[in-house]
């Protein structure tokens, strides 16, 4: 009995391993919507890439602006490594982003200070690592000493401005 429950065990943690890998491939960068969201084309294909694990300010919120350049400035016209987990429920791809230096872009709009840790989701503590650091120095969005975070504002906001949407912060969480 103890054999078959372990090589149920194996097959299960294999089966999970697989299927939190990711699919890897090149894309060029072809516009940015705001600071966590950007159009990429790969092999002929347009896809809308969220970057997984961090929440950025929204349009129309302070420093959401100042995000989505501090992205712009990052990866216009760049040939990058995305990372694909798979669609969140809105059908567009959460993935991490490698610059050609080999620079993780999720990680460097948080070090930058444009962007959450998405703690609730996120299993990469090196992110909180650098938003801390990020808050400390007071870069960035950390200029101001109460920035509100992204899912506050668009709960907020929810009801409808002009302008804005409500997201659910699972957008940048695991499928």
């Amino acid at each position: 009995m103890r054999t078959v429950l372990r090589v149920a065990s194996l097959a299960l943690s294999l089966l999970c391993a697989v299927s939190a890998q990711a699919a890897t491939y090149t894309a060029r960068v072809v516009s940015i919507t705001d600071g966590d969201t950007l159009r990429v084309v790969s092999e002929g294909r347009e896809l809308v890439i969220r970057l997984r694990w961090i929440d950025a300010p929204e349009k129309g919120q302070p420093f959401g602006d100042q995000a989505r350049q501090a992205l712009s400035e990052l990866l216009a016209g760049q040939v990058v490594i995305v990372r694909d987990y798979g669609p969140d429920r809105h059908g567009h791809r959460l993935a991490e982003v490698v610059l050609s230096d080999g620079r993780n872009v999720n990680r460097e709009m948080v070090r930058l200070g444009w962007a959450w840790w998405f703690r609730k989701y996120s299993r990469d503590v090196a992110l909180g690592t650098l938003e801390a650091d990020a808050q400390a120095a007071r870069r960035g969005l950390w200029a101001d000493p109460h920035p509100t975070p992204p899912w506050e504002w668009r709960a907020s906001h929810a009801s409808g401005g002009a302008g804005t949407h409500s997201v659910s912060p699972a957008l940048h969480a695991d499928p």
